[in-house]
């Protein structure tokens, strides 16, 4: 006779899946409780747990899987039984069983009840009405979206958390909104006053209106029972389309009530310090439970309650303590933080208050001087620091409010908590089981989210996790930093990896916003290219030459073409698969006749055209555009080329369609920027004719599919790709490649191919392998979501171009004279072919302007960072206008590659000094004094770039040759 094992295990039975019962279900799984217990959930929803604390993002891309917590696979590995739309309605203590809305029993020998809690919708006329709406779920979240297409204004009906999370929706869906709030001040039970003025005017400042102090009476509905306006208490009106009802939650306890469970007065399942209820063999944890006297809102007490549950289920003895409540996070993009007690009652407060740049900042301190809690708005930079030290003396409180640049202590790092700080409040991991954990070997984020759970919550503790790395690593003896965490430059004490994370998690969408809060200085060609390509990573749908991006784009990326010798560029029009029509052929040769171009057929079965003057590009990338052309990215950081066999469609010996293989990856990755240039290749069958094995990832078709191989690099150190998956299906390919350059992404240093990439990661292929295709770290979603969105949001960056006059206006020889043509740009014909004629080094081509002051230009037509080409009687200027509003001339020819285009150069600074570096071949130069920095003989005149007098004249630049009398403006 067989037996039923599980019959014979004991029964967990766990009643809601969503972030706390999940957490539970991971903590029983990593102690091993599916051995000896057989665990069975009830979800009511019809989808499994998902992040509520990053639900907002549904409106700004994630979709619902993006926000899953777990995937199929982890039922399966942990025999755990998942029943998803089973809303648990009755509960019989004495039998052991819940029964669901659809009939059916389930028993149990331990109960958890995660049923979390219910959106509060306040008791008034209207609030049934079409148009009314809570912010709970996705199923609400989608119905909101829904309804808001044919809507124009929105409110909210509560200025809480959760009630400017649902601001935040309503104004990403478009609509004109409002937040309404009885309380004096916005977020009341989190900050006091001060802070409330300062929120509610930071958020007034992105269009949303705040009403405080407004008790709402009813809601009106028009004829046909759809809303149109809210009603106050004081007889005042609002005109709206939609409603959203934000006011608060309750705990679920409906349940227990039925199963005659002990209840709070005002709601909740009364649990004790083991977080079981009045029934020894049921246990409640999360919004549900009422412990000390209250319910907690937040995902950390929930955590920690799941936490509790476990051990005592599995025979432990911990307990559930009073919580620390504190919370950091952005609200509507506005840096929100409170901690400890800012409430404590007798408590002294001090306060840093600036309406100018909506800043507040309030520290509550016993009569003695030990910090109680405080509140941070605008500025949260402090948070942990201050965190951390709750409870201790705080001499010199004020240090700790004021800005940096003024001698404040609030930016202080990581290295000044005790080990005892918690860096991850959602999980609550401490500074010590971080360190710990990276003298483990977790040496960078991801290694660290994955075996302490820090930074898998609402995320806002990953900057301080990279500030840690560097140090704890050279406490075990990684003393010099590898080149992967050594910051970029002087302006930036993190790496690109780091400047990822910073940006990630803050969402940074600016190198200005970047450097202001992390920076110092007006940064560099080292840096700012870093940091261009890394937002554009992020978002592919804002063009790389938008405002003052322009500026900060590598020489190819900022005149989307390949900058070549005398002065010229190439365009390289992509061609998919090597498929190209008769009339597209037609169209790059005329276009070579009329534009007197030199055609090149490269190594990327692509044609190159040769030789087209700046003022050119624009009419060329027309060209290929009304033929079906697009931008082949020949000039980027960033995926190049994908060479192709003939395949199945000619072939003989082809096994599979490796020209539509081809095809479908240029067209997937088109545009997505990278540390360094991305090249594949795939072939039809293992005579690899197109090349795949010298590739950044190359594919070589099989009878059963596809096998991916992976850091093969050209270059001064070539290597051959490695096998590392076979026989993949075309999806799972494409799933997998898409894995694998996101994390090359997100991980690679600056300028860094994948195949050194690959060679130092600790692990190398075995852990690449883990990470993207057995999905050990937990990021494969993100990853997924991030080529998706790139997928979907890119555009062509030709079309784009053409389309926005902004942009095409950088393509002129001068701005002062757009009919005009560089006159030093000339060609030559060497045995039958156009070569470009360079400029004698002897050739003086700085000349005088005179000293009169000559209007050259308007002054708006200057941007920050971005150089303006000018001429002036036949001398050829670049302009400039830095971060801190100075100007400057200096001559636009570049002593070194003798052409003309300082103007393209990338403007910052080096120990304080205003800099630009040549395009061509980064030759470093002072704006102030015309000098390349890294001569030995400054005053070299043949290495030195010309200055003129530079200042601004109702709203004219003006241009004259400097003298004693006239310096730089």
């Amino acid at each position: 006779m067989t037996l039923d094992w599980s019959i014979m295990r004991k029964t967990i039975l766990v009643v809601g899946h969503g972030m706390v019962g999940h957490r539970l279900l991971e903590l029983l799984a990593e102690r091993g409780a599916t051995k000896d217990w057989r665990i069975v959930v009830l979800a009511a929803e019809n989808r499994p747990a998902y992040n509520r604390v990053q639900l907002s993002s549904y409106f700004t891309g994630n979709t619902a899987e993006d926000l899953t917590l777990a995937p199929d696979s982890f039922f399966a590995e942990h025999g755990i039984e998942l029943h998803l739309g089973q809303a648990a309605v009755a509960l019989d203590r004495e039998a052991q069983t819940v029964t669901t809305a659809s009939g059916q029993v389930f028993a149990f020998d331990v109960l958890v009840l995660a049923t979390g809690s219910y959106a509060f919708v306040p008791p008034i006329p209207g609030n049934d009405a079409e148009g009314c709406f809570v912010y709970r779920t996705i199923d609400d979240l989608q119905a909101i979206s829904n309804y808001a297409a044919g809507s124009r204004v929105g409110a909210v009906l509560g200025g809480g958390l959760l009630g400017l999370e649902a601001a935040n929706a309503l104004l990403n869906l478009g609509l004109s909104t409002h937040v309404v709030e009885h309380n004096p001040h916005l977020m009341a039970r989190q900050i006091d006053g001060g802070g409330g003025d300062i929120l509610r005017r930071l958020i007034e400042g992105l269009d949303v209106s705040v009403h405080t102090g407004k008790r709402t009476t009813h809601v009106e509905t028009d004829e046909s029972g759809r809303v149109v306006r809210m009603v106050f208490g004081d007889g005042s009106t609002l005109d709206v389309d939609m409603v959203v009802f934000s006011a608060g939650i309750r705990a679920n306890d409906q349940l227990a009530r039925a199963g005659g469970l002990e209840v709070g007065e005002r709601g909740g399942i009364v649990v004790d310090e083991s977080c079981l209820t009045s029934d020894p063999n049921i246990y409640a944890i999360g919004e549900c439970a009422l412990a000390w006297g209250q319910t907690y809102g937040l995902v950390a007490p929930g955590y920690n309650m799941a936490e509790v549950a476990a051990d005592r289920i599995l025979g432990g003895m911990p307990s559930f303590t009073p919580p620390d409540m504190s919370t950091k996070l952005k609200l509507l993009n506005v840096a929100v933080a409170s901690f400890g007690d800012p409430f404590a009652v007798g408590a002294q407060k001090v306060v840093y208050s600036d309406s100018t740049t909506g800043v507040y900042k309030m520290l509550a301190l016993s009569p003695d001087g030990v910090l109680l809690g405080g509140v941070l708005i605008g500025d949260a930079s402090a948070y942990t620091l201050l965190h951390a030290l709750v409870g201790q003396p705080l001499p010199g409180p004020e240090q700790y409010l004021l800005p940096e640049s003024e001698g404040g202590a609030a930016a202080a790092g990581p290295d000044a908590l005790p080990d005892s700080a918690t860096i991850c409040t959602c999980n609550n991991v401490t500074k010590g089981a971080i360190c710990k954990a990276i003298g483990d070997g977790a040496h960078d984020v991801p290694a660290i989210k994955k075996c302490t759970k820090a930074g898998t919550g609402c995320g806002s503790c990953i900057k301080t996790l990279s500030n840690l790395l560097p140090t704890e690593l050279g406490k075990i003896g990684i003393a010099a930093q590898p080149p992967w965490l050594k910051s970029v430059c002087e302006h930036f004490d993190y790496s690109r990896k780091a400047l990822l994370d910073i940006i990630m998690v803050e969402e940074i969408s600016s190198f200005e916003e970047l450097i202001a809060k992390h920076g110092r200085g007006q940064g560099c060609a080292e840096c700012k290219p870093v940091v261009a390509s890394i937002l554009a990573s992020l978002d592919s749908s804002r063009h790389i030459l938008e405002g003052t991006r322009a500026g900060q784009q590598a020489t190819n990326e900022r005149r989307l073409a390949n900058k070549q010798k005398g002065g010229t560029y190439s365009v390289v029009p992509d061609i998919p698969g090597g498929v190209v029509t008769d009339v597209q052929l037609m169209a790059i040769a005329e276009t070579a006749r009329d534009f007197k171009l030199e055609l090149k057929i490269t190594s990327g079965q692509r044609i190159d055209l040769l030789g087209a003057r700046l003022e050119q590009l624009p009419a060329i990338w027309r060209r290929m555009r009304d033929v079906g052309l697009k931008s082949g990215q020949a000039y980027g950081k960033s995926m190049r080329t994908v060479t192709t066999c003939l395949g199945t469609d000619w072939c003989r010996y082809g096994v599979q369609d490796s020209t539509s293989m081809g095809i479908r990856l240029v067209d997937r990755y088109r545009g997505l920027r990278s540390p360094h240039k991305v090249k594949a290749g795939v072939s039809g069958c293992n005579r690899n004719c197109g090349v795949a094995h010298d590739k950044d990832f190359g594919v070589v078709a099989t009878k059963e599919g596809w096998n991916l191989y992976v850091g093969g690099n050209g270059g001064d150190t070539p290597r051959l790709g490695v096998l590392f998956a076979s026989d993949l299906k075309d999806e799972e390919l494409v799933r997998t490649i898409d894995r694998f350059l996101m994390f090359y992404i997100r991980l690679a240093d600056k300028l860094e191919r994948t195949a050194p990439w690959i060679e130092r990661l600790d692990g190398g292929l075995d852990y690449l392998r883990a990470v993207i295709m057995e999905d050990r770290m937990g990021i494969c979603d993100e990853l997924d979501r991030q080529m998706a969105a790139h997928v979907e949001g890119y555009v062509d960056e030709w079309e784009l171009a053409l389309n926005t006059p902004e942009i095409l206006e950088q393509f002129v020889a001068f701005v002062n004279d757009q009919d005009a043509v560089d006159p030093d740009i000339q060609f030559e014909t060497v045995e039958g072919r156009r070569r470009p004629v360079l400029l004698s080094p002897d050739l003086k081509v700085v000349s005088s302007i005179g000293s009169e002051w000559t209007g050259v230009c308007p002054f708006d037509q200057l941007v920050v960072g971005r150089g303006v080409p000018v001429i002036v009687e036949g001398v050829q200027l670049a302009l400039f206008l830095d971060a801190e509003g100075r100007l400057y001339a200096v001559s636009n020819h570049d002593p070194f590659s003798r052409n003309n285009d300082m103007a393209g150069g990338i403007t910052g600074t080096r120990d304080g000094v205003p800099t630009v570096t040549a395009p061509m071949y980064g030759q470093v130069f002072s704006l102030e004094t015309g000098v390349w920095l890294d001569d030995d003989n400054p005053e070299n005149p043949a290495k030195k770039l010309a200055t003129y007098a530079i200042r601004v004249s109702d709203g004219v630049v003006q241009v004259a040759e400097p003298s004693t009398e006239m310096a730089h403006v």
